[in-house]
């Protein structure tokens, strides 16, 4: 499959979006502030990478990395705990983000 063009990333955008947002929400339903830090440490390492990819759609190695090790971490997580609720989630929007930028190399 091959890259979209030099257009704005809007899927890794919002994943970056939402990986935000999840730290945000488990920083003050929880008062977590490791789900807080790592929730927003994560978004601005995906939105970084999704930038790199809206300016050059061959440039996925920051959006590959951030997805596979989020994906690695959740899954994780989600064995560990079998909380569907943030880790499997995670993971498998983590697991499609990191076969998305992986395509872009075939």
């Amino acid at each position: 499959m091959a890259p979209l063009g030099a257009s704005p990333d809007y899927l890794g955008y919002g994943y970056a979006a939402l990986l935000g947002l999840g730290g945000l929400m488990g920083g003050i339903k929880r008062g977590s502030t490791i789900s807080l830090v790592a929730g927003v440490g994560s978004a601005v390492a995906a939105g970084y990478g999704a930038n790199r990819v809206s300016n050059n759609p061959y440039d996925i190695n920051p959006s590959l990395y951030t997805a596979s090790a989020l994906f690695v971490l959740m899954l994780y997580r989600f064995a560990k705990t079998g909380k569907v609720m943030p880790a499997g989630i995670v993971a498998a929007l983590s697991l499609g983000m990191a076969i998305r930028y992986y395509s872009f190399k075939l």
